[in-house]
């Protein structure tokens, strides 16, 4: 089942969805089956997201999606999804969108929007020159996917199986945990931190000093700083964001829980109060660190209390939570193997939102005829 949240970026996430039973999916396919190439738009929580369908798994789409298949005599599906993704659409679409708790769309609103569409060839000149920026952000991300899968199968491998390099020679020994090694100890989150707190209260201004990460930006246990906004406030030394710090989004239903690592330098920059900054302690590799708090996701997500729509985390229960610790001399030998992994993805993330920031800047220039597009495409 595909949610709102399972479609971002021109992208739908066909693998971190939940599963229905073959007669549910047969009962919400009837009228048509999802296939590879469909257009997805949300039209609620969010409004005005958009994704192709890039896979051929069984899908099926929930309530606040609204589905595309384009008459390829007329129009072409990737300069529809295109066309979605510009701001003359997103304009549109905006313009219907209601209510005063959830902006939705009307479904009887969404066949009324109106866009330029030029001749097919154009059409498919202008989607084939967008769509290379997509396919080399696919391969980036299929690339991520690869080491993010080797180094956290590296970290359970020595640090929940215990099959760490000269583990026949360790006993084991009875803990709260169970029994973990020799010289290993069981530790509080709060005991490995050097500091776990939220963030600020920012004063926003799209001229200030500095950057605000919140909730949308961590998601899929990663760090994007394209929906953080600037703010002028000044920001206490211990609230700015450094390299290593683990950020856990603290409020919210759905979105709580959600671990992302800072693995680059980052300057004048902190989060909001919806978010808790984890720092690893004096010895602690950031590495290991950052493994440890990335698998306690669900974790996080559980012990979040209160009323339907206003869940929360508090520090003092992060900070209570039961960690194995390792030895110091293991943990830096994890971080000397699974470092080069990890510095990896988050060049490769990198390449993903500059490739993404060009792919949106030339995207308006081109559906506007503002480029020649034969030109160009030569």
């Amino acid at each position: 089942m595909l949610r709102t949240t399972n479609v971002r970026n021109g992208y739908v996430d066909a693998e971190n969805v939940r599963y229905v039973s073959e007669e549910t999916y047969k009962k919400w396919t009837r009228r048509l089956v999802p296939k590879r190439g469909d257009i997805i738009l949300t039209r609620e929580a969010p409004l005005g997201d958009v994704g192709k369908i890039r896979t051929d798994d069984l899908v099926f789409l929930g309530q606040r999606l609204y589905h595309f298949r384009p008459d390829p005599k007329k129009l072409d599906a990737d300069f529809l999804l295109y066309s979605l993704l510009g701001s003359d659409l997103q304009g549109q679409i905006r313009g219907f969108g209601s209510g005063s708790t959830v902006e939705h769309m009307r479904l009887e609103d969404i066949p009324c929007l109106e866009f330029n569409v030029p001749p097919l060839p154009v059409q498919r000149r202008i989607a084939g020159i967008l769509s290379a920026y997509d396919e080399l952000i696919e391969n980036s991300q299929r690339r991520i996917k690869i080491l993010e899968t080797m180094a956290r199968g590296l970290y359970r491998e020595w640090f929940v199986h215990f099959r760490f390099p000269g583990h026949e020679s360790v006993s084991r020994i009875p803990s709260p945990l169970g029994d973990i090694p020799q010289g290993w100890e069981v530790k509080k989150l709060e005991d490995i931190s050097s500091y776990i707190n939220r963030g600020i209260t920012p004063r926003y201004d799209d001229e200030g000093g500095s950057l605000v990460i919140n909730q949308k930006c961590i998601r899929d246990q990663r760090l994007s700083l394209d929906p953080a906004r600037k703010q002028s406030k000044s920001i206490p030394i211990e609230k700015l964001v450094r390299f290593g710090d683990v950020l856990i989004n603290s409020t919210g239903v759905g979105t709580l829980g959600r671990v992302a690592q800072v693995y680059k330098s980052l300057e004048a920059c902190t989060v909001d109060t919806h978010v808790t900054i984890a720092r690893p302690g004096d010895g602690i590799d950031l590495d290991y660190f950052g493994c440890s708090l990335l698998r306690l996701q669900e974790t996080f997500e559980r012990l979040g209390i209160g009323a339907t729509g206003q869940t929360e985390l508090g520090r003092a229960a992060i900070a209570d939570i039961d960690l194995v610790l390792p030895p110091t001399d293991l943990q830096r030998h994890f971080g000397e193997a699974a470092r080069g992994m990890r510095a990896a993805t988050a060049a490769y993330a990198n390449q993903i939102q500059n490739l993404r920031r060009t792919r949106d800047l030339l995207l308006p220039r081109l559906l506007s005829g503002q480029i020649d597009v034969e030109t160009l495409a030569a």
